[in-house]
């Protein structure tokens, strides 16, 4: 019985990565609340300059806070995430990483 040689990988290995196992560091979320103090612009201009949002993100972040009273505005690793919510907190805003 002959059995078939392949130049290269099965297309279904290249298709589904079944040859590779890559081990993801846990996604943590940072999250911002709604408070009655900041202002709409500041929050958006927070967003911009802390977590690197484009002006639509931040606003659309900051409408999402102030309806659903919190949005997840950026994922990541906590060591990526930390420095983010310590400047997000150190500007008066309420934060977290969950």
């Amino acid at each position: 019985m002959l059995t078939p040689k392949f130049q290269h990988q099965p297309q279904w290995q290249e298709e589904f990565g079944l040859d590779v196992l890559v081990e993801e560091e846990p996604k943590n979320v940072l999250v911002l609340h709604n408070d009655d103090h900041n202002t709409f612009d500041f929050v958006i201009e927070s967003l911009v300059k802390v977590c690197l949002h484009t002006l639509e993100q931040a606003e659309q972040c900051t409408w999402l806070v102030h309806y659903k009273g919190k949005c997840e505005v950026k994922t990541g690793s906590f060591k990526f995430l930390e420095p983010m919510c310590t400047a997000l907190l150190d500007r008066g805003l309420s934060a977290e990483i969950v």
